[in-house]
């Protein structure tokens, strides 16, 4: 007897295949049969009729590493169908916490139910946790540094490069699956390439995969890639291209060239891969604009030389040195952390210089140190035709780049990305209204492909056999809600989620019940 069958509903197998209508049955966290199950006992059906039925969609890039402890949940991500996040990208991971690291400050300013140090003991405090979504983490490069040698600008000594690759493979041996750079974040964008290669050498030893936030996604796009694949060739690992996009108009014609690239690796033999979500929009903290030397001893130099007269003017020079007039007018503020700054959450750039009756580089500044560096960004930078572009190569996959957020709670109160609620939703609305690949397609892109580059075993598909992982939507009322005003908002049209068997979302409306694991 099965413990739950799902009906009448039209089947995408995840393997890029057209739908089919067929019956899924499940029993105990395993897919026991799929096929005409009509005349199947089971404990409990749902009736699919006139909806899609899916594996559970991966989440390639996520952010949602301490953050699954405190709202296991996982609200915005179960809406949209995530049933698998990967973690620990772009450098930074909720595990290992040594040394001088900072978590960063949208992690670190939250409350949590306990300490931790090891990968061992964040799992510990997630498998309490019991959180909605499997758990995938990667080990950030930079947490490694900080912790091991602080946030100077400088090489790594013998010892401290010793020091790095011991964590390294103890949080390897303790449950992360590869290691993740963010090279334009502190104190990655410090490191040297060798650096990088040298500890990716360790993942060899753990089929372990090199995923990359590159040094540089605008004038040097193309040897940032170069790079990044030089790094998997020397190391013999697979490698991700994080959030693979040029930003900048004056960059926009480096996509075809950049695209090219990743085939050329992947044609001589290289697992190279890449994720995307469906913005044009990026999101990270304000300071990103500045140069290095501003970081060199981490944030407390940096505000140090925010709040210094000489440092202040150096800054705002190199500022309008670097960026046009034009450039000023594709940001819009994000989070903020002062109280004063509230009410200028989800506004342009231009019209906080405005009400502030400042210069937009100065208001920058003015939110930067207010903030202590805490204000968060929106950058317009990128090129819409360029994200369907890279969206359709065959090799790319989705991946939100953004933590989990909640409509209520202690992640309610942020004004993050609308790719937060949103992403999934999106693009598979594009796929059904023919502005990207096909819908069979895009749910290849967001289950097989993920699954095989990240080595999760039996998930990704839907077969006999396979993780019971499965996602029931209804195609016409799927929407994303979630904008650049109004970001807490979550998506319609998911109406079953089921993660390792067990029932997370039923009619659109949370269970209760949650069975996600760290994979």
């Amino acid at each position: 007897m099965l413990d739950l069958k799902i009906i009448g509903g039209m089947l995408f197998d995840g393997l890029g295949t057209e739908g089919r209508r067929a019956d899924v049955g499940i029993k105990h966290d395993r897919i026991a049969d799929v096929g005409d199950l009509s005349a199947a006992e089971a404990g409990a059906t749902i009736d699919a009729s006139g909806q899609y039925v899916c594996p559970g969609f991966i989440d390639a890039h996520s952010h949602s590493d301490t953050y699954l402890i405190i709202e296991p949940s996982a609200h915005s991500k179960i809406y949209q169908g995530i049933t698998t996040e990967v973690v620990g990208n772009c450098g930074a991971s909720g595990a290992p916490l040594h040394g001088e690291y900072r978590m960063p400050s949208d992690w670190g300013d939250k409350t949590y139910p306990g300490p931790w140090c090891t990968v061992a003991e964040y799992r510990e405090q997630l498998e309490a946790a019991q959180p909605g979504p499997n758990t995938y983490l990667l080990i950030g490069h930079n947490t490694l540094r900080a912790g091991s040698m602080g946030y100077d600008d400088r090489r790594a000594t013998p010892d401290e490069l010793e020091l790095m690759k011991k964590r390294l493979r103890q949080s390897l041996e303790e449950g992360g699956r590869g290691l993740s750079t963010g090279l334009v974040y502190l104190p990655g964008l410090f490191a040297p390439p060798e650096e990088v290669i040298e500890l990716a050498r360790i993942l060899a030893e753990f089929d372990g995969i090199y995923t990359s936030h590159m040094r540089s996604e605008s004038s040097r796009l193309l040897e940032a890639i170069d790079e990044t694949v030089a790094v998997g060739r020397e190391a013999g690992c697979r490698v991700q291209v994080s959030h693979l996009k040029a930003t900048g108009r004056e960059n926009w014609h480096l996509v075809d060239a950049a695209i090219e690239r990743i085939r050329s690796a992947r044609d001589a033999g290289m697992e190279v891969a890449s994720d995307r979500y469906p913005y044009t929009a990026s999101n990270t903290d304000l300071d990103v604009i500045f140069p290095s030397w501003v970081f060199d001893g981490g944030r407390d130099a940096a505000i140090a030389h925010l709040r210094s007269a000489s440092g202040r003017s150096r800054i705002r020079e190199t500022l309008l040195k670097e960026r046009d007039e034009d450039y000023w007018g594709t940001i819009t503020i994000g989070s903020t952390s002062h109280p004063d700054n509230a009410d200028f959450k989800g506004k342009p750039l231009l019209e906080v210089a405005r009400r502030l009756d400042l210069e937009p580089v100065d208001a920058a500044l003015y939110l930067t140190d207010s903030d202590e560096l805490k204000t968060g960004a929106f950058f317009f930078g990128m090129s819409e035709e360029n994200m369907w572009k890279i969206l359709a190569e065959p090799y790319v996959m989705f991946g939100s780049d953004a933590s989990l957020r909640a409509p209520c709670g202690p992640l309610s109160h942020d004004h993050p990305h609308p790719r937060a609620y949103g992403s999934m939703v999106k693009f598979l609305r594009a796929a059904l209204d023919g502005r990207t690949v096909g819908f069979s397609e895009a749910v290849r892109k967001s289950t097989s492909l993920p699954a095989g580059q990240f080595r999760m075993k039996d998930r990704g598909i839907l077969e006999a056999g396979k993780m019971a992982d499965v996602v029931v939507l209804e195609p016409a009322s799927l929407n994303d809600r979630s904008d650049y005003e109004q970001p807490h908002q979550l998506s319609e049209g998911i109406q079953h989620v089921i993660v390792n068997g067990v029932p997370t979302l039923s009619k659109g409306e949370l269970t209760g019940r949650r069975a996600g694991r760290m994979l």
